[in-house]
């Protein structure tokens, strides 16, 4: 670019904009974290924060898997996120809070008065998750 007269300087304000804004939810994620009874540090390592939010989310591990297949992986996300959504008593709209609006409802589900019920928000719902019976099984 200096051939043309000027140059270019990539603002460093945005720089440290950006930093401070990605430090806060690496901070909301891991109080998500610790509120699941999860290590926080978790939500900073690649892959395995997914495994983590799998467990919070009373998923298989396997689900992991499902993030590297092309579209697949959206919609295991958006019900992986609707999971975890249910197990601190949230619903469906703040799934969708945090689908789109990330920014501002993990911070939510981090520093509010949100608890983790447990997978599903309903322990008594994941163990018959866990379990399913038919109805020929049940007599």
């Amino acid at each position: 670019m200096e051939e043309y007269g000027y140059e270019y300087h990539f603002p460093t304000g945005l720089i440290i904009f950006a930093l401070v804004i990605q430090i806060f939810l690496i901070v909301a994620m891991w109080k998500v974290y610790t509120k699941a009874g999860q290590p926080g540090w978790a939500c900073i390592i690649p892959i395995y924060n997914i495994y983590i939010m799998t467990k919070i989310a009373g998923k298989p591990g396997w689900w992991v898997l499902m993030f590297f297949l092309p579209f697949v992986n959206f919609v295991f996300f958006i019900w992986l996120i609707n999971m975890i959504s249910k197990s601190f008593g949230k619903d469906e709209g703040f799934t969708v809070g945090l689908v789109l609006l990330g920014i501002i409802f993990w911070p939510i589900l981090g520093f509010g008065s949100a608890r983790y019920l447990g997978p599903y928000g309903d322990p008594v719902a994941f163990q018959a998750a866990q379990n399913p019976q038919f109805d020929f099984e049940k007599h």
